[in-house]
């Protein structure tokens, strides 16, 4: 896969901390851009957020139709069958982006991956197979779609993962959120879940806790 374009916003200068934030299917990194003012971060927090846009691929499910898509899905039955081929070249075209972070001088442990839907399964892919422990991860709306095949780095071990769903999602239902949080906690991991009442989308509270989870672990 080719190196990902993205949009770059930085909230003051010299960036301590980096949130890479994944888009889902259809959309772009711009999606996302617009919660940076929303989060309630501190005035002087100066952290550097990545939104990478996904390359174009024939997805199954929409009769072949070519979009933004991490990875092809080919059937939206419970357990969604998808391209995981696909989803681990998008994890790795992803921790490209790490990587360039880590060498301006950004540690690991001051980056968060987060992922909405779509982006969400590549998130929960990257963020437990980094070969170092990153600073978070964040799960919205979404599903642990590699949890029978991720390589998970040991650095990965106590990783701060919150997990977020909609309690009225019509595209990924909620119980694949709570599945995703079993089976973190099955693998050893704590993460936190919240839900909100609402379809597939975000919300004011969850930016606002989303918020908080960056400040209490990247600043």
């Amino acid at each position: 896969m080719q190196d990902l374009q993205y949009i770059e916003l930085e909230t003051g200068e010299n960036p301590r901390a980096a949130v890479i934030w994944l888009h889902g299917l259809g959309a772009s990194g711009h999606d996302f851009e617009p919660v940076v003012p929303e989060l309630g971060l501190p005035d002087d927090a100066a952290v550097r957020f990545i939104f990478p846009h996904a390359p174009n691929l024939p997805v199954t499910i929409n009769g072949g139709m070519t979009m933004p898509a991490w990875y092809d899905i080919r059937a939206m039955d419970i357990d969604r069958v998808v391209d995981t081929e696909q989803l681990m070249a998008s994890a790795r075209a992803v921790g490209k982006l790490v990587d360039r972070e880590i060498e301006k001088g950004i540690p690991a442990s001051r980056i968060i991956i987060a992922g909405f839907s779509q982006g969400g399964a590549v998130a929960y892919e990257l963020g437990l197979s980094y070969p170092e422990r990153l600073g978070g991860l964040l799960a919205l709306s979404t599903y642990f779609a590699t949890a029978e095949s991720i390589q998970r780095s040991e650095a990965s071990a106590g990783i701060p993962i919150s997990v977020y769903h909609g309690t009225f999602d019509p595209v990924v239902p909620e119980s694949l959120g709570v599945r995703s949080v079993e089976t973190l906690k099955s693998m050893g991991y704590d993460p936190s879940y919240q839900t909100f009442p609402m379809e597939h989308s975000v919300c004011l509270e969850e930016v606002l806790d989303i918020g908080r989870f960056i400040r209490r672990h990247v600043l």
